[in-house]
């Protein structure tokens, strides 16, 4: 039966990622199936281990993720803790209301089980929210940086359920894990020397499952928690990155019997299906609160929004607690069958809203402003450019060549723009007028102030989805000027030039021409040099010669 797994699976991921959505609905309505087929968890004990390593690798590759810095700012600790109690108090009355109604899923249950299905509901999805930033390239804009720091909180709130429900106290040799940050040069030095193929995958799978997961059980902690800290060490690596792309597969891979195993718990019935219907009117409640909470940490209505509607579904981690909830006895098993349904019909919702965000806020951007607090975020305020002749996207080493070039060679104030804040203050140290901004991202157009005398804008993003999409927000500004782009490939460059783009610098090509003309160059040096120097060996050597030199 085992290819018949694998087939219905695809199937069902395949038909579900053609409307939009998520696959992982595709493999929740796969396990629906295949109970329906008369499989079930028991029968498939390797199913649930791959289930358990699919849940410890998600942690350890957002441990790898993770820059601590990011969770200190009070938008994102202090908004995500504000949303989780909030979202409780309110789910909870209404969790409460419904079971008065007649609901029988929810009438015999106590408050503690009600506040344990409003914690699991408060949860947002980390794979649909990072899906919908990466389509839409607004994973570095502020309120995708907020929103994705405020799941990586959850996913901390999770981890520390998951841990306390272990129920186990932790041994006396728990307490020698304090000393795992001494062994980092150690494990550093490991992760340099592995290399890039097979060798740095196993290093990481050796780093989630044995020194973070089964070290972390061995004294008495939640495995997963270990995957999680052993993930926030190797964070600080240079090949961090690296690592956690070559793992994604093996996590995504082990997660969809995460997800099958959720639909092998049974079908759900009628009163479930409704129930879940009932439960996504909590969505609406869940991005209110968002866009309340972030604008009392002084972030404008628009970005407060944005991250709001990001973050307007329920979330697999929900899964995961309440997985854990139904295999202690904390909650009957149906609940976790109900919230798999909920989720599903939370992506279905998610996914429009997502797509219409822009109109919705344009309707209702009156009453939303209302909702700011001055001063505004200092990373959220207009940013002030002055009146520049020449614009700069992109402040790397082409962009500070064109900067330096520019200044030597024209009057008037030029100015630069670079994401990176370290990357800023190291160019103001040089003297160079540059401000922090990503042209890559909707956020920074909205709050750019307008440059009437701007007469050239050059494109020096590495990307070229970054600087297309800066054509765009151009033309949308009615700039008159011109555009100069950088371009590594030649379709690329057809591409800018279709769209408006007056000159296309090609690094390949116009690096091979620098290139031949330099060697040119110095091998004609080095021929006259030869030259001079054969010259002059023969004037020594021929004293007629040097005589005739003489007169």
């Amino acid at each position: 039966m085992e290819p018949g797994i694998l087939i219905i699976t695809l199937i069902c991921g395949m038909l579900v990622s053609r409307i939009g959505l998520p696959p992982l609905i595709g493999y929740l309505v796969a396990g629906f199936v295949l109970f329906v087929l008369g499989i079930d968890k028991e029968s498939l004990p390797l199913l649930q281990e791959l289930a358990s390593l699919g849940v410890t690798l998600l942690l350890f590759a957002i441990g790898l993720k993770l820059d601590i810095r990011s969770l200190f700012k009070a938008e994102v600790w202090a908004g995500s803790s504000v949303h989780l109690i909030l979202s409780i108090v309110v789910f909870v009355p209404i969790l409460k209301l419904f079971g008065l109604l007649g609901l029988s899923q929810l009438t015999s249950l106590n408050l503690e089980q009600l506040t344990l299905i409003a914690f699991a509901l408060s949860f947002s999805s980390t794979v649909f929210a990072v899906k919908v930033l990466e389509d839409k390239g607004d994973v570095q804009s502020l309120y995708g940086r907020v929103a994705i720091g405020i799941l990586i909180m959850q996913d901390i709130f999770a981890v520390l359920f998951l841990t306390i429900s272990k129920g186990d106290v932790p041994s006396v040799w728990a307490f020698a894990l304090l000393l795992l940050p001494l062994a980092k040069p150690l494990i550093y030095k490991a992760f340099d020397r592995v290399g890039h193929g097979e060798l740095l995958v196993l290093f990481g799978l050796v780093m989630a499952l044995v020194v973070g997961a089964w070290l972390f059980e061995s004294v008495g902690l939640k495995p997963d928690l270990g995957a999680l800290i052993i993930g926030i060490l190797l964070a600080g690596h240079k090949k961090s990155s690296e690592l956690a792309k070559s793992l994604f597969y093996f996590k995504e891979l082990f997660l969809v019997a995460f997800f099958l195993t959720i639909g092998l718990n049974g079908l759900p019935t009628v009163s479930d299906i409704a129930l879940a219907a009932l439960l996504v009117l909590l969505v609406p409640l869940k991005i209110l609160l968002f866009v309340y909470i972030l604008t009392r940490f002084k972030l404008r209505s628009r970005t407060s929004m944005l991250g709001s509607f990001n973050l307007g579904n329920f979330s697999e981690f929900g899964l995961i607690v309440a997985a854990v909830a139904t295999y202690k006895g904390w909650l009957p098993p149906e609940w976790l069958v109900i919230i798999a349904v909920a989720l599903s019909f939370s992506f279905l919702l998610a996914a429009p809203l997502n797509a219409t965000v822009g109109n919705i806020y344009q309707r209702f951007q009156q009453r939303l402003i209302k909702l700011e607090k001055s001063p505004l975020h200092p990373e959220d305020r207009p940013i002030a450019i002055g009146n520049p002749r020449f614009l700069i996207l992109g402040m790397g080493r082409i962009g500070s060549g064109a900067y330096d070039e520019l200044r030597e060679q024209f009057d008037g104030e030029i100015l630069g723009i670079e994401h990176k804040q370290d990357l800023v203050d190291l160019h103001k140290a040089k003297g160079r007028n540059v401000v922090q901004g990503d042209a890559a991202d909707t956020d920074f157009w909205e709050k750019l102030d307008r440059a009437p005398n701007l007469e050239l804008v050059l494109l020096a993003m590495p990307h070229h989805a970054g600087n297309m999409f800066a054509v765009e927000q151009l033309k949308k500004l009615n700039y008159q000027g011109k555009i100069s782009a950088i371009v590594q490939y030649s379709d690329d460059a057809a591409a800018l030039r279709e769209s408006g783009v007056h000159s296309v610098y090609n690094l390949y090509e116009a690096a091979g021409a620098g290139f031949v003309d330099h060697v040119i160059y110095e091998l004609l040096q080095d021929s006259e040099k030869n030259a001079a120097q054969a010259e002059e060996t023969a004037q020594v050597a021929d004293p007629k010669i040097n005589a005739e030199s003489n007169s």
